[in-house]
């Protein structure tokens, strides 16, 4: 009976932690798909842009990560 009882619940630990892994992965995914749609917005916004001014947008994000990875240190 004990021995049962282990093996129903090994069995129900298992399917709660593989529904995890779906869950996560589809989580993964979603915010994969956010994150590329959004990159693709500003790129495409950014294109519009006149040179001078695309020009003068890309180097301060440049110098916002280079500032912000000099900060983490």
């Amino acid at each position: 009976m004990a021995h049962r009882r282990r093996k129903a619940f090994t069995v129900v630990v298992v399917a709660v932690l593989v529904t995890a892994a779906v869950l996560a992965a589809k989580e993964a995914r979603r915010r994969k798909q956010i994150a590329s749609k959004t990159a693709a917005e500003i790129r495409s916004q950014l294109d519009d842009l006149d040179p001078a001014t695309r020009a003068m947008v890309r180097a301060e994000l440049a110098s916002d990560v280079v500032s912000g990875l000099r900060d983490r240190d």
